[in-house]
């Protein structure tokens, strides 16, 4: 079998959870500095051990030199091209992942259909703690987390103020349809996705295998983004429609700073996002991840 083209191996690089999650950066120069990245700009010089990054989001404005790449691939650092704050991904080098496992196993519990319905009911609980998926099918978890949506806009446009009737989107052209919610809706969670791509793509997990969405290349990031838009997106909307302030911009500039914030309270980290721990779950007294299945066969406790 072929060698990696990469001189370190999974026994040469820090665990994932050791890491620190995502580092940003724009308008700077980023090179490398023996086994750190350097990053510099105007006012000063920063050294980051490559080592103990799980990604680098590089943003607007800054530049990239190939001995610093070749440094954060052999250290097993994933390296994503974004827009500002991280809410487009535009490209990506290699994942953190020095194996397949993470793949595998996101492939197995997608084509197992008792185990993508166990991860999708896991899905709705994170998002609507307290009711009972117990049996529930994944049309009927769709249909339940569609009354509770419409549900969510009711409550946010009595809440505000701002007149509602029902979503209006418009494929490819994201801000084009709708009122002036509906727009900014739109134009928040597509901040949303760029940010959940590039978290999925740096750990090495496939943007496309998703549980509850199918079909399309993007359908895990829209599972993953579906579990944070009752808290980030679709508040911010409302609230920026009863404010007047109804540009794509300002959806979202205003969006990238409710996840920064969020994100300083541990809630939002590439590395220990929920969605992606339905995955990659750590280990458990010792114990490796089993499915449900092999928990109930073996008569042990998840």
């Amino acid at each position: 079998m072929a060698e990696p083209w990469w001189r370190t191996g999974p026994q040469d690089v820090h665990r994932l959870e050791d890491r620190i999650s995502s580092l940003y950066a724009e308008r700077c120069h980023i090179d490398r500095d023996d086994n750190a990245i350097v990053l510099v700009n105007k006012v000063r010089t920063v050294h980051v051990p490559a080592a103990w990054l799980a990604v680098l989001l590089v943003g607007p404005g800054s530049r990239i030199t190939h001995p610093a790449v070749t440094l954060l691939a052999d250290s097993g650092t994933a390296v994503c091209w974004v827009g500002e704050q991280g809410v487009r991904l535009y490209a990506t080098g290699t994942s953190t992942a020095r194996g397949s496992q993470l793949q595998l196993r996101q492939a197995w519990l997608v084509t197992c259909p008792k185990e993508r319905v166990a991860v999708a009911r896991r899905m709705y609980d994170m998002r609507f703690p307290g009711e009972d998926t117990t049996g529930l099918t994944l049309q009927q978890l769709r249909g339940r987390e569609g009354t509770r949506i419409r549900r969510l806009y009711a409550q946010h446009a009595q809440r505000t103020g701002v007149p509602w009737t029902k979503r209006d989107y418009k494929p490819g052209d994201a801000f084009a349809a709708g009122d002036d919610v509906n727009r900014l809706l739109s134009a928040a969670n597509s901040a949303l996705y760029g940010i959940c791509h590039a978290a999925i793509t740096g750990l090495g997990a496939s943007p496309a295998l998703g549980f509850v969405h199918t079909g399309n290349a993007l359908s895990f990031v829209l599972d993953i983004a579906d579990l944070y838009k009752a808290e980030i997106t679709i508040p911010l909307a409302f609230d920026l429609a009863a404010q007047g302030l109804t540009s794509e911009r300002n959806a979202r500039t205003a969006g990238t700073t409710v996840v920064a914030r969020t994100a300083g309270r541990d809630r939002w980290t590439p590395v220990d996002c929920d969605g992606l721990t339905l995955i990659a779950r750590p280990r458990q007294g010792g114990q490796a991840w089993r499915s449900p299945n092999e928990v109930k066969q073996k008569g042990m406790n998840t």
